[in-house]
């Protein structure tokens, strides 16, 4: 955490790259002209599919929860804050993917990886930054955002290219005020934005520590998930009264769409996982 404390002490002295509003794909991307966004976690039913049950027995053994699916969420959340208090940071390291395109899927498509305070069993709010990744036409895209939802995303302005080392965190400065930063290792650029909750009822209740990769929504509808095939995140490492912890006795999500887990999250260690399209 001596790291990740400096990032947040450099940033923040240091001039932040200027945010601008998300106006959507337009900005990046041409077919993108919906604003961008997250939403909390959307569960779907347990499946019976052999596979997952094996899995789910698997991570059990690594002191991970069970499994759950979700139509726009893979990942791992953790449910229960420590005893002393609410969750107030959330840190991960991850590389930007370079992503294909998904079979039988046209147009655009797109994901999003990053690190988040609440949106699960708290889902009022959701504090969260990290970089989205885009595929059209063969051309691969990326850049990277903060957001407190409800509101929609901002981008940062910071160069982001498939294949460059990412560390993202959040920290909740009070329920209704965080930060968000971003450091581009491979680069050298770094970001911070402090944010306030958009409304009086989208306050932190530090309820969930989440490490995601999403099929986000633009406007009104999610993107076509792209083939993003492997994000890891390594350095996992929750917050919450003055204890730290990472993703053990975390809940595995996976995501689900039509009927069909296209997902797979790995664990590896208590500050390491993987989550691989399988689709």
């Amino acid at each position: 955490m001596k790291f990740l404390a400096s990032i947040l002490t450099t940033t923040c002295l240091a001039s932040s790259v200027l945010a601008a509003p998300r106006n959507g794909l337009a900005d990046r991307i041409q077919a993108r002209s919906m604003n961008r966004g997250s939403r909390p976690l959307q569960p779907l039913p347990s499946t019976s599919d052999s596979r997952n049950n094996y899995r789910e027995a698997e991570e059990l053994s690594l002191n991970t929860s069970h499994v759950t699916y979700s139509s726009n969420w893979a990942g791992i959340v953790r449910e229960q804050p420590p005893v002393a208090g609410p969750y107030t940071a959330v840190s991960a390291t991850f590389q930007v993917p370079k992503p294909t395109a998904a079979a039988n899927s046209r147009g655009t498509q797109a994901g999003s990886a990053w690190v988040g305070i609440d949106g699960d069993t708290y889902n009022a709010a959701i504090l969260q930054t990290g970089v989205d990744f885009y595929v059209q036409n063969g051309k691969v895209s990326a850049d990277a955002w903060y957001e407190w939802y409800p509101d929609y995303a901002y981008d940062f302005g910071l160069s982001v290219s498939p294949g460059d080392t990412i560390v993202a965190k959040v920290q909740a400065l009070s329920p209704s005020q965080g930060v968000a930063l971003i450091e581009n290792k491979s680069t050298g650029q770094k970001a911070s934005q402090t944010i306030s909750a958009p409304e009086p009822t989208a306050t932190l209740a530090g309820q969930n520590a989440d490490w995601i990769v999403e099929d986000f929504q633009a406007g009104d509808q999610q993107v076509a998930l792209t083939d993003f095939g492997t994000v890891t995140f390594t350095g996992a490492q929750a917050q919450g009264g003055g204890q730290n912890v990472g993703v053990q006795d975390g809940t595995i999500i996976e995501l689900k769409q039509n009927d069909k887990v296209l997902t797979e999250v790995d664990v590896q260690s208590n500050s390491k996982f993987s989550v691989t399209y399988i689709g």
